[in-house]
């Protein structure tokens, strides 16, 4: 069921083709379909270990997040929580994309929601691509009229993993992840929608993230990557 609004994260979801990321095309020329202008490097073995060594494995856990209820509410912006300091890809991506699906026009302007979000990316200029982040947000035009509506919505996350792709490159050229440490996850969920008098309604979702986590560093937002396949 959709609102009559569009959805927060269904908004604006096409990719510019203006990339920042040739220096490790490489590893992302099997994974995006617009490689050439669009390479991220990426890799990762099947059990979220944080290199292909055989470190020690992680689990991703489905949770809820609540545009209302925010894990730091007092850390973040309005209804967007402080990033997390996660170091592993899958776990932090979990948390990403439960963001992205989380908003509250009731509490908070649009201004304060793009603020919020942009806090989650990268500060490596180099490789951060804000335009396709940032296209997940309605424009202040309809994020008006959502608010009018007192439309807010909450994410409940399934699970997260690496794509196919993803993982054949690490497995073709291992040493590619180290250039800059961008991993590619896939994280499926559902978002439910709540508004004025009583509507409301639920869809499921799908997101790809590219997410930097470097060793002894928090994760980081990266863009958003709906050319790879799941």
């Amino acid at each position: 069921m959709r609102n009559r609004f569009s959805s927060l994260s269904g908004h604006g979801a096409g990719w510019s083709a203006n990339r920042r990321f040739t220096l490790i095309a490489i590893a992302l020329a099997t994974l995006l379909a617009t490689a050439a202008a669009t390479a991220y490097c990426v890799g990762r073995g099947e059990n979220h270990s944080p290199s292909a060594s055989g470190a020690p494995a992680t689990t991703s856990t489905p949770h809820t997040a609540s545009s209302t209820d925010p894990q730091n509410p007092s850390a973040g912006t309005g209804s967007v929580p402080a990033p997390p300091r996660f170091s592993d890809p899958v776990t932090f991506a979990e948390a990403a994309a439960s963001m992205l699906w989380s908003y509250d026009t009731r509490t908070t302007s649009h201004e304060r929601q793009l603020a919020g979000i942009e806090a989650w990316m990268t500060a490596e200029s180099q490789y951060s691509d804000w335009t396709s982040v940032s296209a997940q947000m309605p424009d202040p035009t309809l994020w008006s009229r959502m608010a009018d509506q007192k439309q807010h919505a909450e994410a409940t996350v399934a699970e997260g993993h690496y794509p196919a792709a993803f993982k054949q490159a690490l497995a073709e050229n291992p040493s590619e992840i180290t250039k800059a440490y961008i991993y590619a996850v896939t994280v499926t969920g559902k978002q439910t929608i709540t508004w004025a008098k009583g509507g409301g309604g639920a869809e499921n979702r799908s997101i790809t993230l590219a997410v930097q986590c470097r060793p002894s560093t928090d994760c980081s937002l990266v863009a958003i990557a709906p050319n790879v396949a799941p």
